[in-house]
């Protein structure tokens, strides 16, 4: 599975999980756009990359909170193609408490603004470059917090509003820009493991039936989903908890 006409733009990839998949799709060949909150962050994972071999590679910064910083982002993809074939929506502040009471206003209003604003906005102002792909697809890692009556988490009641929002809009996302041959995955992981992609324990962690869901088969759905011939529209991927 090559994706060496790929062009991917990924949101807060600067560590965890969008680090790991910047670094798969660039190991597969595609170009890769990838962006974090701070320049910094971003540019640390392009020159990671970049010492694997791999030039097509760039970095941005973007703040998903700040309607400015995802324009500019954007805007920057564009100076370097006409076109982008995979956006992955990674990035969504998470929060922790199971007490309302226990975050700040700031930390609701910046929680709700990164996952439900910051997708909405970043899919906006990509759009153009997707409906110029023949391929386009709009992946968003979303969460188990998003499914209706889910409640086995231990995040702020902000974070499960967040990811309600991001599954409102990426359901009627999917039918509206289905005519226009975009596609639009989602997943909805519990938590999961995330080994170091560059270290050992990436192909030593187990992924038996009864270990928690791995970074692994998390970036194996999502290349799947995209490697599929176009009448293949998966809309979801839901996971069992352990």
């Amino acid at each position: 599975m090559r994706f060496d006409d790929h062009r991917v733009v990924i949101t807060a990839a600067g560590r965890d999980f969008g680090r790991t998949l910047a670094i798969h799709f660039a190991d597969l060949g595609a170009e890769v756009f990838l962006s974090a909150r701070t320049l910094a962050g971003a540019e640390r994972v392009r020159d990671e990359i970049r010492g694997r071999g791999h030039e097509r590679v760039h970095a941005f910064a973007c703040d998903l909170t700040d309607p400015s910083s995802i324009r500019e982002f954007a805007t920057g993809v564009a100076r370097h193609t006409d076109r982008v074939d995979v956006l992955i929506n990674n990035g969504s502040r998470y929060l922790s408490g199971p007490d309302l009471l226990s975050a700040s206003d700031a930390d609701v209003v910046d929680t709700l603004a990164s996952g439900g604003t910051g997708t909405v906005l970043t899919v906006k102002n990509f759009l153009p470059l997707l409906l110029n792909s023949p391929k386009p697809d709009i992946v968003t890692m979303i969460s188990a917090c998003g499914t209706p009556g889910h409640h086995r988490s231990d995040a702020h009641d902000a974070f499960y509003a967040a990811k309600t929002a991001q599954t409102g809009f990426t359901e009627i996302l999917s039918k509206r820009l289905r005519p226009r041959g975009v596609r639009v995955i989602s997943l909805y992981p519990p938590d999961f493991t995330n080994p170091d992609p560059l270290s050992e324990d990436w192909d030593k962690t187990p992924r038996g039936p009864k270990d928690p869901l791995t970074a692994q088969s998390l970036v194996d759905c999502i290349l799947f989903a995209v490697s599929q011939p176009r009448d293949c529209f998966i809309k979801s991927f839901h996971f069992e908890q352990v």
